[in-house]
């Protein structure tokens, strides 16, 4: 199969859609849509979820910036610190993206102190992976995100990029993460009863990241800062996450969930 879907849906004058920033705006009306629907449930204010994705939005926009200028390109943007803030020209960490998010969601419940911080992490890891898989798609359309050369059958020919067959990684990412977050959706439904507070963000986590893991061994380096020809910077990000989630999710007191 070959690809060379272009990028950018239309444009008018300066402004231009590309499939990419669809994607982010599917997924994050998408969350808002589900967010505000379990704010109803639980007896909280739907008004404060358009604020809430505002934050969350701009702590996943800061937070994969910032990692993927000093974890995945720090020579670079150690010696151009003017260009960190030039998102435009790509460069988003997924592991920054989700800890932007937890740090954003723990400022905004400090202004909304009737609701609780795991309790609010917990209903945000399933919408949040959701989008993460949106966003893989979006990658798709921009050619990015790809895999090694391969031979098996489903191989993609990136025509923007090269003429060799890859692994569509982007896919298995996409497939992935949707998955996970329907496994955290249901997860959120059986929480009073099952699940302690914080049970569903650590669950995430570690199911995302142990993923990340070994969907990084068919990837194509995106690092220039490399810790060893075995593992990838990816790859120990994702191991960091996922020890702390289960240290975390270890040490979680038996708090039983409430609408809080």
């Amino acid at each position: 199969m070959t690809w060379n879907v272009d990028p950018e849906i239309f444009s008018i004058g300066p402004f231009s859609l590309r499939y990419y920033s669809l994607m982010f705006i599917i997924g994050f009306l998408t969350m808002g849509e589900y967010v505000k629907t379990l704010f109803k449930k639980y007896g909280k204010n739907p008004e404060l979820v358009s604020p809430l994705i505002t934050h969350i939005i701009v702590g996943m926009l800061v937070g994969s910036r910032l990692v993927h200028c000093f974890f995945y390109e720090p020579q670079y943007y150690f010696s151009h610190p003017l260009d960190i803030p030039k998102i435009w020209q790509g460069g988003l960490a997924s592991h920054g993206g989700y800890l932007g998010v937890i740090i954003a969601v723990w400022f905004f419940v400090r202004k909304h102190k009737e609701i609780t911080y795991l309790w609010l992490l917990d209903i945000l890891a399933g919408p949040c992976l959701f989008v993460g898989g949106l966003i893989r798609i979006g990658n798709l359309f921009n050619s990015e995100i790809l895999g090694r050369t391969t031979d098996v059958p489903w191989a993609i020919v990136f025509q923007r990029i090269d003429p060799f067959p890859r692994h569509p990684a982007m896919i298995y990412e996409a497939i992935g993460y949707i998955a996970i977050a329907g496994i955290l959706v249901w997860m959120e439904k059986k929480k009073f009863t099952v699940w302690k507070q914080g049970s569903n963000i650590c669950a995430s986590l570690i199911l995302a990241f142990t993923f990340r893991f070994f969907i990084e061994f068919i990837k194509d380096e995106q690092a220039t800062f490399t810790i060893s020809s075995f593992i990838n910077m990816g790859q120990v990000l994702s191991l960091f996450f996922v020890a702390v989630a289960a240290f975390i999710l270890w040490r979680l007191p038996n708090t039983p969930h409430k609408a809080s």
